[in-house]
């Protein structure tokens, strides 16, 4: 009997050895800390994959950190751009395309980033921007002057069209730029990810 008992003993420490070792086994291959009973000793260790992988990342930081150092531009903030297009002889059109510069080009300086505005004329819409015609003429003078994120641009196809049909030149104020057309160049601005908005 009390062979039997001896027997028995060791048949329940030896299972509860193995116990033990699949525990630290399946632990250390989920990645997971194996947490002992009381009074037995603590050894935490982290599964090869997971120390690697830890190692990767705080490497692959590092290198970011690195990369916007070295190169600045990869930090930059991005620039905006915006066409507004007024293709009418209206005022309210034209004072509201200039109220629309004003406020997008106050919008970015204010939040520190940096933005292009074209405001493009063609067909009516070319008196904004002639000199002798324009409702609009003193607002402009006073934007080229204190926003020179806004830039304007007169179609020429429609200033020769007006030309004809007026029998003499059609001048342009100083601060806007005559483009070949005023379409062609709402098109390819846009082909190169401006905004294009029409008041």
């Amino acid at each position: 009997m009390i062979k039997f008992h001896h027997i028995a003993t060791a048949l329940a420490m030896g299972a509860a050895a193995v116990l033990v070792s699949a525990s630290f086994a399946v632990a250390e291959q989920g990645g997971k800390y194996w947490t002992p009973a009381e009074g037995q000793p603590v050894s935490h260790k982290t599964s090869p994959a997971r120390h690697h992988i830890a190692t990767q990342t705080a490497s692959t930081r590092m290198r970011s950190a690195l990369a916007r150092i070295e190169n600045p531009a990869a930090t930059k903030k991005k620039e905006h751009h915006l066409i507004l297009q007024v293709n009418t002889n209206d005022p309210t059109a034209m004072n509201l395309a200039l109220n629309n510069a004003t406020n997008v080009a106050q919008y970015y300086k204010d939040a520190g980033e940096t933005v292009k505005i074209e405001v493009v004329t063609f067909g009516p819409g070319l008196h904004m921007l002639r000199e002798d015609t324009s409702p609009v003429k003193a607002r402009i003078e006073e934007m080229a002057l204190g926003t020179p994120e806004v830039s304007f641009k007169a179609c020429g196809n429609t200033q020769e069209k007006m030309q004809k049909a007026e029998s003499k030149d059609i001048p342009i104020v100083r601060q806007a730029e005559v483009v070949k057309s005023g379409v062609v160049h709402v098109m390819e601005l846009q082909e190169k990810g401006w905004t294009y908005v029409k008041p």
